[in-house]
């Protein structure tokens, strides 16, 4: 057994963002707000109770926006990595997830078809990656193929895995 969640083959991370306000209030009270949403959503994803999943998430940071339009407010980030994932990865299953990350992003104002590509957003989830994975579909490619470039991901998913703990069955 694993001590850590990232070690996990069936581990999963998701990154979220936000630099503009939502229904919910600033970028940081959104990704406050959404966090409980998307453990649910996780957990019925998973079609498995709560108690099966472990969530390790890292603290929110302010970052400066990378690319896109200039003059862009600052971006709260964070990252979650989620362990107990029950069966291996598979492509419906990504896409069925993707479709759920993108469905909550609405939920919270974001337009994917009005927007500027990485202009700001209220909310940005970004599946980064399921094990060790690979897929490469037009929809979406695992693991994030700009992951390891941004520091804005890699510095909360490092904090994430620096607080996994211990999952046991």
């Amino acid at each position: 057994m694993s001590a850590s969640l990232a070690d996990q083959a069936c581990s999963l991370a998701v990154a979220l963002g936000a630099n503009r306000p939502s229904a919910a209030g600033s970028p940081r009270q959104t990704l406050i707000r959404v966090r409980p949403e998307l453990e649910t959503l996780l957990c019925d994803w998973a079609q498995t109770s709560p108690s099966r999943i472990c969530c390790s998430w890292s603290p929110l940071l302010e970052t400066v926006p990378v690319g896109g339009p200039p003059g862009q407010p600052m971006y709260c980030n964070a990252v979650v990595l989620i362990g107990g994932v029950p069966g291996p990865p598979g492509v419906e299953a990504a896409l069925a997830l993707l479709d759920r990350l993108q469905a909550l992003e609405a939920q919270y104002g974001r337009d994917r078809d009005r927007e500027e590509r990485w202009g700001p957003r209220s909310l940005d989830l970004d599946l980064l990656f399921w094990g060790d994975w690979r897929l490469e579909h037009p929809r979406l490619v695992l693991p994030h193929p700009r992951l390891h470039l941004r520091s804005f991901v890699m510095e909360p998913l490092l904090a994430a895995m620096q607080r996994s703990t211990l999952w046991r069955a």
